[in-house]
């Protein structure tokens, strides 16, 4: 048997949107606040994402090669980092450039449905790669492989921390 009393309280409390009352505090912006705001914001190019997920790639397989002597290695880490880097390179230009992505500008649920899209190609070309490595990487290292991937997939985080810090 339960000892705790049933929650039984009614009290409105701030930020409740459930019973129908507006936060006090809550001022919506009008159209020069909501443009003086988004100036204010800095922007990040996926384009710039993919650049420096391209540069950490060659710098890593660099140096895998150098600390390891073996070639193999360092082509393991490039192919681990490509194998992000060219899939984000897709979904950028699908999401930005491509025809799709010019019939779905203004329109919300065309833009996300193109995204969703793009995803999911990125999604499967990157597994695509990963599973014909064995025969494109001649004596293929998976430890550095699955390195070269890992560290360009931090490039995200990376980035966001960065972009917090604005």
């Amino acid at each position: 048997m339960s000892t705790m009393p049933p929650v039984t309280s009614k009290a409105p409390s701030p930020g409740n949107w459930e019973d129908g009352e507006k936060d006090p505090e809550f001022k919506p912006l009008d159209r020069e606040e909501a443009v003086r705001w988004r100036s204010a914001q800095p922007g990040l190019s996926a384009w710039r994402v993919v650049g420096v997920q391209l540069l950490v790639g060659l710098i890593a397989g660099v140096l895998g090669w150098v600390f390891t002597q073996r070639a193999s290695v360092g082509f393991s880490v490039l192919y681990g980092a490509a194998s992000v880097v060219i899939p984000t390179a897709l979904m950028a230009w699908g999401v930005t450039s491509s025809a799709l992505s010019r019939q779905a500008a203004g329109h919300v649920i065309s833009a996300f449905m193109s995204f969703v899209l793009w995803e999911g190609v990125k999604l499967l070309l990157s597994v695509a790669m990963l599973w014909s490595a064995p025969r494109i990487v001649p004596d293929l290292n998976w430890l550095a492989l699955l390195a070269g991937l890992v560290v360009v997939l931090k490039v995200y985080w990376f980035g966001f921390w960065i972009q917090t810090r604005r």
